[in-house]
């Protein structure tokens, strides 16, 4: 597949209605025909914050994983009236599945084996990596380049982690959540921010960001987006179909591209688009 430079078209934003009767997706349809699942609602966990992933704007839902869920929605026979989105923040995801809060989550959600103990994964859908958004004029082109330097990452995260590990040389400067990462480097306190490659460039790409920041483009590290499921769901080889379906249709590259414009950021062509095999 050709190289994609993501200056293509304007983040798009779509709406779901968030509907509050419950429903399991256990039962749902796969013949893929939207509105198979009758009255029934599949409730899909999404990050809120992330923009360009899974962004939560008044009610309108946007996002690559927003793109994605949906999509997969319909092909398990969900039409977009049936959808409600649920805030699925990080430390929560195992648990709203486990307890039946949601039926399946696209959350930038990685598949580790340790996560594997209690939760099932489709996918992946998307192999990020992690690495560096830095001003456009800066010229760090990757870790080895931040000895002494100022680096922003949010607390707790494996990203954090990562860069005490293996730089420590690096002066690691930890906020609650990668905005204030983002604001702190353009105010000139930081030299470099770093998470995974398509969050990074969903905040590049933000209207207020635009221009001023780019990503690397030097991962130094794998991270398979995969769909949590329960572990007892029977989901798993139809939602794979459904996203090998919106991959060789083109859907999957037409949102990517949609949802990281203005962040001059080219998905990884050796690791994307995935093969969605994770059923184990």
């Amino acid at each position: 597949m050709r190289k994609t430079r993501y200056a293509a078209a304007a983040m798009a934003a779509a709406a779901a209605l968030t509907l509050s009767a419950c429903g399991g997706g256990d039962d749902a349809s796969s013949s893929g025909e939207s509105g198979d699942a009758g009255g029934e609602v599949v409730r899909i966990g999404i990050k809120f914050d992330q923009p360009g992933l899974g962004y939560n704007e008044g009610g309108s839902y946007s996002g690559f994983d927003v793109d994605v869920a949906k999509y997969v929605a319909n092909e398990l026979g969900y039409s977009e009236d049936q959808i409600e989105f649920v805030e699925s923040p990080s430390a929560n995801r195992e648990n709203m599945l486990a307890n039946d809060q949601v039926d399946m989550i696209f959350a930038t959600y990685s598949i580790t084996d340790t996560r594997k103990e209690t939760v099932a994964f489709a996918g992946p859908y998307f192999i990020a990596g992690q690495d560096l958004l830095v001003p456009t004029d800066s010229d760090i082109t990757g870790p080895e380049d931040l000895e002494g330097k100022n680096l922003c990452s949010v607390t707790g995260s494996t990203s954090a982690q990562k860069i005490k590990d293996q730089y420590p040389g690096v002066q690691l400067v930890e906020q609650p959540g990668y905005a204030e990462c983002v604001t702190a480097m353009g105010g000139g306190q930081i030299d470099a921010v770093t998470t995974d490659d398509i969050i990074l460039a969903g905040l590049a790409a933000q209207e207020a960001n635009a221009g001023k920041f780019k990503v690397v483009g030097n991962t130094f590290s794998e991270e398979k987006y995969g769909v949590g499921l329960p572990q007892d769901s029977d989901q798993c080889e139809d939602i794979n179909a459904a996203i090998t379906k919106m991959i060789d249709e083109g859907d999957w590259e037409e949102a990517l591209t949609a949802n990281t414009e203005g962040a001059d950021y080219s998905y990884n062509e050796d690791l994307n688009p995935p093969e969605p095999d994770d059923c184990a």
